[in-house]
């Protein structure tokens, strides 16, 4: 398995607008070869900023790596760029290879 994650640092009084495009957004993902899933995450506030994770669960790292390729992914990325959303530096991306899971039951 591989995860893909994504922090974002965001402004205080902008979480409501941030949480409504990733809700309302058409990721493409599930028509995707290799996804397994998806999350946001919403971590602590700090003084400036809530800390916020994209954390997405692929099959394998080349199958996020061609979702990155994919027109797919520049449909989903489209209007990126185009929010009120005010972040404190850009997305911090963090990629991880399972070397060990384990689950329930």
């Amino acid at each position: 398995m591989f995860i893909a994650m994504n922090r974002f640092k965001v402004k205080l009084g902008s979480e409501a607008e941030f949480e409504r495009i990733w809700r309302e957004r058409d990721s493409h993902l599930a028509t995707v070869p290799g996804f397994v899933s998806f999350d946001l995450l919403k971590g602590a506030e700090k003084e400036d900023h809530v800390l916020y994770a994209s954390h997405s669960l692929w099959r394998t790292k080349a199958d996020f790596e061609a979702w990155t390729r994919s027109e797919a992914f520049r449909a989903a990325h489209r209007d990126a760029g185009a929010s009120k959303v005010q972040y404190l530096g850009p997305p911090q991306f963090e990629g991880f290879e399972s070397v060990l899971s384990q689950t329930a039951g």
